[in-house]
């Protein structure tokens, strides 16, 4: 049976934590599986990227894979080839398919005509990918993650909708706090609030996400006001656990949605966050690649 990643909703919460075991494992050793040798991995951008294109494109090379770069715009589907003709194709040259792009419905339609796996590398709804390393720098910064509390501060994204997906299939406890109009809507999960002190109370981890992301430009200075209240400063920690760490997914803007002193301080795991990245997402290949032996 052919596994994807879609949304996170694949996976429960035994898969869920054996992927994080594993990704731990993988992390402290980074050559010891060939889960993916002689298997050409398709790696599709539509959007820009940094962080997603490196730990993926290197994590397939460590588990012995080739990583296949496409850029949406070099490729047919660009001169208005079908998404059903492309998921043929694809299906018929490669062994898995990640996608980094706008709409879901490219991400749904590729999985439902092709025979290959299918991972969202982002989209405008979902952000797995992220998610599952978020877990995985928790799991591995408390030594489990169920019982944690987590909060996120900032617009009601894809960041945070993954975050109140998989975070509640793996018990933890996510708050979400944004402003009137930058909602999460409920059926995620977690809880919601346009107060971001009662989000952070008692948490164990404060996060946050870019105030203007791809496609917002034209909004800017509205998000930016809006958002304002909700920026991660020492003041802001302080409110959360003693031992409670800050991350972000990442490009930041210090002095915006983060401050400076924060971000490259030492309550922060965010840039073992963004290595983690790499490990989560070579237990998720493995994953992804079991389910079609």
């Amino acid at each position: 049976m052919t596994r994807h990643l879609l949304t996170g909703h694949e996976l429960d919460r035994a898969s869920l934590d054996a992927l994080l075991t594993r990704a731990l494992e993988l992390k402290a050793a980074p050559r010891s599986s060939d889960a993916l040798a002689q298997a050409v991995v398709g790696l599709l951008f539509e959007k820009p990227s940094t962080r997603t294109r490196l730990s993926y494109e290197a994590g397939v090379v460590e588990l012995g894979g080739h990583p296949m770069i496409l850029r949406g715009e070099e490729m047919q589907l660009s001169r208005g080839e079908s998404i059903k003709d492309t998921a043929r194709i694809l299906s018929s040259h490669i062994q898995a398919i990640g996608v980094r792009t706008g709409p879901d419905a490219l991400l749904q339609e590729l999985a439902a005509e092709g025979t290959i796996p299918v991972f969202n590398m982002l989209t405008a709804g979902h952000h797995p990918s992220q998610a599952l390393a978020d877990l995985l720098t928790l799991r591995e910064t408390f030594g489990t993650v169920e019982g944690l509390k987590l909060a996120y501060v900032g617009d009601g994204n894809n960041v945070a909708r993954s975050l109140a997906i998989l975070g509640g299939i793996a018990g933890v406890e996510v708050a979400v706090a944004s402003p009137s109009g930058y909602e999460l809507e409920p059926e995620c999960g977690g809880t919601r609030t346009n107060d971001p002190a009662e989000a952070v109370r008692g948490a164990h981890a404060v996060y946050t996400d870019v105030w203007v992301s791809m496609g917002d430009e034209d909004t800017a200075d509205e998000r930016r006001a809006a958002l304002a209240p909700y920026r991660i400063d020492d003041a802001l920690l302080d409110l959360a656990a003693d031992d409670a760490i800050a991350l972000h997914c990442l490009p930041a803007h210090p002095g915006e949605e983060i401050t400076a002193d924060v971000l490259y301080g030492d309550r922060q795991r965010i840039w073992t966050q963004a290595e983690n990245r790499r490990h989560a997402q070579k237990a998720l290949l493995e994953w992804l690649f079991a389910g079609e032996e």
